[in-house]
């Protein structure tokens, strides 16, 4: 079923092959933001697990000790609000409009699940790399975070 609709989109779209290479390049894992967190993490002290499947959304870090799971979104693809990176390509566009509007209500979902279990759910956004000493500052207070409650 999923190869059908695949066929069905490629063949309403036309995609250069320069495009589809670049899309293809494109990496699932061990992105910038999720190799930036975990070296965070690590240097903060922090044990943690990646990609956990039995929680919505395979978020690509969980801390289980403080019930928070971490999701590293890139900002054109998550549609970072107000972020000067969240782009839209000028071809396809309702192709494009309508897969990010997909990813956005996912993400929202994922979250909401997430803390529907009692979990924590947090954000990190690739251009927050651009200040790694505040996004450090941010991930410590998981810790803080979770002391207060417990």
């Amino acid at each position: 079923m999923v190869d059908e609709e695949e066929n069905d989109l490629s063949e309403q779209i036309s995609v250069s092959p320069m495009r589809s290479r670049n899309m293809a390049a494109i990496k699932g894992r061990d992105t910038a933001p999720e190799l930036a967190v975990s070296r965070i993490m690590l240097r903060l002290g922090y044990r943690f697990r990646l990609y956990r499947c039995d929680l919505p959304g395979r978020p690509e870090i969980v801390l289980p000790k403080y019930r928070t799971a971490i999701f590293a979104h890139g900002c054109f693809w998550h549609r970072h609000l107000g972020c000067k990176y969240t782009t839209s390509p000028k071809t396809g566009s309702e192709f494009w409009e309508e897969k990010f509007q997909q990813n956005i209500a996912r993400d929202s979902r994922d979250h909401s699940q997430v803390i529907a279990m009692g979990w924590n759910a947090m954000a990190i956004w690739k251009c927050d790399l651009k200040h790694l000493e505040h996004l450090a500052k941010r991930l410590s207070l998981i810790h803080e975070d979770y002391s207060i409650l417990h």
